[in-house]
């Protein structure tokens, strides 16, 4: 009965620490998240731009969201980059990681000066970018003039190129995945290797048919990130092009700031923000099930 009793005892000491350890996290979440969000939602359903108080006016701000212009170009101008930018960063950031994952001198060195850009400023970085396509002045048009004698493009000041410069940018954060892709890598059981190089397998069909489906949970989790992530740039339409040039790279989230904090109507722009967790949602969950496809899960013996 005692042992009981002091077990019994333990069990609520470890629930009451457990709870007590949450309870920060808990008290984040329920007043920096799911307070806004809720406001946020009850916004959607009204008018109001700070001043007056609040109008209920229903649904009225999702359609006017739905039937105008500026919503369907910024998220045309969103869904190409993210398609880009999330095969870009998916699959750069797998061959960086391959290659980091050899025996190369001054290792430790190369996985840190690639991992630094990742905990660079935002503003820092579009600035940096800025400049180094400037199409008079900047590195990439000057390399190709000097190295090719090419004439490079207006890159943020063309209508064509602002995306795929938005796109290259992407480049620049491709030390988070890196570091996933790298302990994925390093968690693949040596012995499948050993097994393979016994039976004749090169380096290529080791990669293909061991590496890659071994770590595809990883690169599940690092493309449902980049998906998240795309869907939601703001910071260098904002310092660079401001939406321009001709709206070219309006990107939903800037949308969203243009309408509440320009235009203040700040019922539209929450509708906006609810239709964006909408679409981030349904694109994530079209992910999660054709994942079944190409993921591969040891534990559970076979494909999700």
């Amino acid at each position: 009965m005692a042992t009981w009793f002091t077990r019994g005892s333990l069990v609520r000491q470890r629930r009451i620490a457990f709870f007590i350890f949450l309870l920060p996290w808990m008290l984040g979440f329920v007043l920096w998240t799911a307070g806004p969000m809720l406001a946020s939602l009850g916004l959607s359903l009204t008018t109001y731009d700070a001043i007056a108080p609040p109008h209920f006016v229903g649904l009225q701000n999702y359609a006017s969201t739905f039937s105008s212009s500026l919503t369907w170009q910024s998220l045309k101008a969103t869904s190409i980059y993210t398609f880009g930018a999330v095969g870009v960063t998916v699959v750069a950031s797998l061959l960086l990681a391959t290659l980091l994952n050899q025996r190369l001198p001054l290792l430790s060195l190369w996985r840190t000066v690639y991992y630094l850009p990742v905990v660079t400023s935002g503003v820092a970085v579009s600035l940096l970018w800025w400049w180094i396509f400037q199409p008079d002045y900047g590195l990439v048009n000057s390399m190709l003039w000097s190295l090719l004698h090419i004439r490079g493009p207006a890159w943020f000041f063309s209508t064509h190129w602002v995306l795929p410069a938005f796109i290259i940018m992407a480049l620049w954060g491709l030390g988070g995945p890196m570091l996933i892709y790298l302990a994925a890598m390093q968690g693949v059981p040596t012995q499948l290797y050993d097994a393979a190089s016994i039976d004749g397998a090169g380096w290529w069909r080791r990669y293909f048919h061991i590496t890659l489906p071994m770590i595809s949970p990883a690169i599940l989790f690092n493309a449902v990130l980049s998906v998240i992530g795309s869907f939601q740039v703001f910071t260098p339409a904002y310092i660079i092009t401001q939406g321009g040039p001709n709206y070219a790279s309006y990107f939903y989230v800037f949308n969203i700031y243009e309408q509440a904090f320009v235009n203040f109507r700040f019922g539209e722009a929450s509708a906006l923000a609810w239709l964006l967790f909408v679409i981030i949602l349904l694109v994530t969950i079209v992910i999660l099930r054709t994942s079944s496809v190409w993921v591969y899960y040891e534990e559970g013996g076979g494909r999700i």
